[in-house]
C-alpha cells in the first residue's frame, strides 16, 4: 500500500491531488462531475484549493488542465463518500500517511529540515549582502580615487610626457623633478634599467595600458624612442604618489640624484 496515492508537501501540509485521488479510487464518473457532485459540502481555500497540472493529448503534446489540491482529510472523506471498497483501502492509506506524518520522529526531522532551510537561507543573504558591501566598498575606493585624481590631474584626455608629469604631481604637493620621476620609476619597475632599453616601459607596464612609445628618427636620421604617459597611467601614477606608496623609494631617490 506504500505509495498508493502520490502525497504532495506544500507549507509543511500534506496535500493530494484530486485528479489522482479521482483516478486511484477508480470511480467510472467523469472528474467533473465527481468534484461537481462531491465538493459541495467542502470549503475552498480550507479544504481544497484551485491548481493546474498539464495532460498528454493524442499528438504527444500538453495542455493545461484543472486539479484541485486536497487536505488529507478532505480527501479520507471522499474515499468515504464513494463507498467502495477501493474507498475503503485508499482511506486506510491515508490515515497510515497521517500516522508516520505526525510520528514524533519525523516531526523532529521535518522540524530539523525547517532549520537546516532557514540557515542556509540566512546564509545566502548573508553571502548576498557580504558582496554588495564588497561592491559598495570598492566603489568607494574607485570614487576616492576619482576624487584624488580630479584634484591632480589637469588635462587627461591625451597622453604626456615623463616630465609634464612630474610638473603636475609637483603642482599637488609631490615635488619631484623630471630625472627624479624617470629615476623613481625606474626603481618602482615601471621603466626599464637596463642600457639596451634605458627609461623605456617595462613590458606588463605597456600592456596594462600605462605608456605608449614612439619612435622617431633625430635631425641626423637617427632613431629615438619618446615615452608617453597614458590617461590610465597618469591615473595610476598620480594615485600612488599622492597616497604614499612611493614613499620610500621617493625620500631614496631625493638624496641620490639631482635634476638639471
Amino acid at each position: 500500500m506504500n505509495n498508493l496515492i502520490k502525497i504532495q508537501v506544500k507549507d509543511d501540509q500534506q496535500l493530494v491531488s484530486a485528479r489522482s485521488l479521482h483516478k486511484g479510487l477508480e470511480l467510472k464518473s467523469r472528474f467533473n462531475e465527481w468534484t461537481s457532485q462531491n465538493f459541495k459540502e467542502f470549503e475552498n481555500g480550507s479544504d481544497y484549493t484551485y491548481a493546474v497540472t498539464t495532460a498528454h493529448v493524442g499528438n504527444g503534446a500538453t495542455r493545461e488542465i484543472t486539479d484541485y489540491l486536497l487536505t488529507i482529510d478532505m480527501a479520507k472523506e471522499l474515499c468515504m463518500m464513494s463507498k467502495t471498497s477501493k474507498g475503503k483501502e485508499v482511506r486506510k492509506y491515508f490515515i497510515q500517511v497521517e500516522k508516520n506524518w505526525n510520528n514524533p520522529d519525523m516531526i523532529m526531522q521535518r522540524a530539523l529540515n525547517i532549520a537546516s532551510s532557514r540557515v542556509k537561507l540566512l546564509e545566502n543573504k548573508n553571502k548576498e549582502l557580504e558582496d554588495v558591501n564588497a561592491k559598495q566598498a570598492e566603489k568607494i575606493a574607485k570614487d576616492a580615487d576619482d576624487v584624488v585624481f580630479a584634484k591632480a590631474i589637469r588635462y587627461s584626455h591625451h597622453a604626456i610626457t615623463i616630465a609634464e608629469l612630474a610638473d603636475i604631481l609637483t603642482q599637488n604637493g609631490f615635488v619631484i623633478g623630471r630625472n627624479q620621476l624617470f629615476q623613481l620609476l625606474r626603481q618602482a619597475k615601471y621603466l626599464s634599467h637596463q642600457r639596451s632599453t634605458w627609461n623605456l616601459p617595462m613590458t606588463d607596464k605597456v600592456k596594462r595600458g600605462y605608456f605608449r612609445i614612439t619612435h622617431r628618427l633625430t635631425r641626423d636620421d637617427r632613431p629615438y624612442s619618446q615615452v608617453f604617459v597614458t590617461p590610465k597611467g597618469q591615473r595610476h601614477i598620480i594615485n600612488k604618489a599622492l597616497r604614499g606608496k612611493f614613499d620610500d623609494i621617493y625620500q631614496e631617490v631625493m638624496v641620490t640624484t639631482f635634476d638639471v
